[in-house]
C-alpha cells in the first residue's frame, strides 16, 4: 500500500479507464434492435405497461403511420379540460379532489369530498423533530434533496413502514402527499436562513385553506390574491399525472414492483424529477425566456424575435445546445393541452401584475418557434408545440415562487400520481418485478494473474 498514490491520482488514474470501458458504438443498437431510451425510431415511447390511470395523447397510430393530433391528457378516463373547466366555471379550488380521483378511480361525491379535505388538512402538519431534525438543522441548498432525504426520514416514524397492505398503502399515500407542501416551504426558509442569513420563517398550516393557498401562505404569508392561488391550483392540478411513461412514474413502478417501503419508492421518484432532464424543464424555460428579454430590444418585432431563436436553433446564441427550452414535447404534437389550460389563465395573471409585454413575448416565441424550426430543419421537420414549461415559469415568478422551488412544486403535485401508480403496480393480480433485458457487447477475454500484468 506504501506505493499508492494519494487519493486525488488514485481517482485521476482510473478515470480515463472507466470512460473508456463504458462507451459504445452507437450502431450496436441498430444491430441488436435494441430501443434505446425505450423509445422507437419516431421517438414514440415503447408500451411496456398498462395502466388505469392517466392517457397521454398526441398523435393517432394506424398501422406504420401516425397522424398528430391536438394533445389531451386522461385522468382516470376524463379529459383534463373537463376537469379543468368545470372548477374554474363553480369557482372552487381543485386539486384535492384530483388526488381523490386519481387515487380511487372514481370523482367524490360532496360529502365524500368534505371529508377527504378535511383528512389531509388534519395531517399537514410536521411532527416538531422533523422540522427541526431534518429541515432546519440540516438545512442544504438543493430543496428537491432536502424533500427526498426529508421523506426517507419519515420511515422511521412509521410503525408499520414495510407494510403494503391496501389499507396501509392508502394512509402512507394521504400522509405524504398533505406533508409535501409544509416539507417544501420550511425547506426553503430553512435554506434561505442557513445559507443565506435570512430571518427564519415558520408559518404552520392553516386548516380552512386549500392545498394552493397553504402552500402560498406557508411561503409568504397573507401577501397573496386569489387569482395567484387560482392558477397555482390549476397548475398542481395539470403536473398531478401524466401517464406510466415518463421517468419519474416509471421510476416509482420500478421500485415499488420490487416491493420496497413507500418512503423509498417515493424518494426514488423524487430523485428521478431532480435531474434537469425532467422536472428541471421549466426553469431551463424560464432561464431562457429571461435571456430573450435582455437581448431582443424590440419584443413586439417579429423579425427581431425569429433572428435570435434562429440563432438559438443554430447554436449560436444562449446555451449552444441548439434547444428553444419549453417548445416540443415527446408525445404532444399539435399541442400540449396543459399549456393550453395554462396559458388562458396565465393571461389573466399578466394583466394583474402589469407583465401584459412579457406575457406577449412568450406568445410570440409560442407562435413563432414551429415556423422558424421548419425554416432551420426543413419542411419534414416534426410538428412543435409549447409544452407546459413554456409559461409555467412565467406564472411562478409572477406569483412570487423562488426559482429553487420549481420543481418542487411539480413533486408536490406529481406525488398524487406517482402514489396511484405504485398502489396500482403492487396490486396487480399477476405481479412481477420489472426486469428489462441488456445485451452485453463486449470481447470475451482471459483472466490475467497478477504477477503477468
Amino acid at each position: 500500500m506504501s506505493h499508492c498514490n494519494a487519493i486525488t491520482d488514485v481517482v485521476a488514474n482510473i478515470s480515463d479507464s472507466i470512460a473508456e470501458s463504458t462507451a459504445m458504438d452507437s450502431q450496436l443498437f441498430d444491430s441488436y434492435q435494441v430501443k434505446k431510451g425505450l423509445r422507437n425510431k419516431d421517438f414514440t415511447g415503447v408500451l411496456v405497461g398498462l395502466t388505469n390511470i392517466g392517457e397521454v395523447v398526441g398523435y393517432e397510430r394506424e398501422g406504420d403511420k401516425i397522424t398528430p393530433v391536438d394533445g389531451h391528457l386522461y385522468y382516470r378516463g376524463i379529459d383534463l379540460h373537463e376537469i379543468a373547466e368545470n372548477l374554474e366555471a363553480s369557482s372552487r379550488f381543485g386539486f384535492d379532489e384530483v388526488v381523490y380521483l386519481l387515487l380511487t378511480g372514481r370523482q367524490p361525491t360532496k360529502s365524500e369530498l368534505t371529508c377527504f379535505e378535511c383528512f389531509l388538512s388534519e395531517h399537514r402538519e410536521l411532527p416538531n423533530d422533523v422540522v427541526n431534525n431534518l429541515i432546519l438543522s440540516l438545512s442544504g441548498k438543493n430543496i428537491m434533496n432536502m424533500l427526498a432525504r426529508t421523506v426517507l426520514g419519515l420511515y422511521t416514524l412509521d410503525d408499520k413502514a414495510d407494510d403494503i397492505s391496501p389499507q396501509n398503502l392508502t394512509e402512507q399515500s394521504l400522509n405524504l402527499i398533505a406533508k409535501f407542501p409544509e416539507i417544501i416551504a420550511y425547506a426553503y426558509h430553512g435554506m434561505r436562513h442557513n445559507h443565506e442569513h435570512e430571518p427564519l420563517v415558520i408559518r404552520h398550516p392553516r386548516k380552512e385553506l386549500s392545498t394552493a393557498e397553504n402552500f402560498l401562505y406557508l411561503l409568504k404569508g397573507e401577501d397573496y390574491t386569489r387569482l395567484e392561488a387560482e392558477i397555482l391550483d390549476l397548475s398542481l392540478i395539470l403536473h398531478a399525472e401524466h401517464g406510466g411513461g415518463n421517468n419519474s412514474t416509471f421510476t416509482i413502478r420500478v421500485t415499488s414492483s420490487s416491493g420496497t417501503d413507500t418512503y423509498s419508492a417515493i424518494a426514488s421518484a423524487l430523485s428521478s424529477l431532480n435531474g434537469p432532464l425532467h422536472g428541471g424543464a421549466n426553469l431551463k424555460a424560464q432561464n431562457m425566456m429571461e435571456h430573450l428579454m435582455e437581448n431582443i430590444k424590440n419584443w413586439d418585432d417579429d423579425e427581431e424575435v425569429k433572428d435570435y431563436l434562429k440563432r438559438i436553433l443554430k447554436k449560436e446564441a444562449y446555451d449552444g445546445t441548439g434547444k428553444i427550452y419549453g417548445m416540443g414535447h415527446a408525445i404532444y404534437t399539435l399541442s400540449d393541452p396543459r399549456s393550453v389550460l395554462l396559458k388562458r389563465k396565465a393571461k389573466q395573471l399578466s394583466i394583474e401584475k402589469g407583465r401584459e409585454a412579457e406575457y406577449a413575448l412568450y406568445e410570440s416565441v409560442e407562435r413563432l418557434t414551429p415556423e422558424v424550426f421548419k425554416e432551420i430543419k426543413g419542411p419534414n421537420a416534426k410538428a412543435l408545440c409549447a409544452n407546459v414549461d413554456l409559461y409555467s415559469g412565467f406564472v411562478y415568478s409572477s406569483i412570487g415562487v423562488p426559482k429553487e422551488l420549481y420543481t418542487p412544486l411539480f413533486a408536490m403535485a406529481r406525488v398524487a400520481g406517482w402514489c396511484a401508480h405504485r398502489i396500482e403496480e403492487l396490486n396487480f393480480v399477476a405481479k412481477r418485478i420489472i426486469r428489462p433485458a441488456y445485451k452485453g457487447v463486449f470481447d470475451r477475454r482471459e483472466y490475467i494473474p497478477l504477477s503477468e500484468r
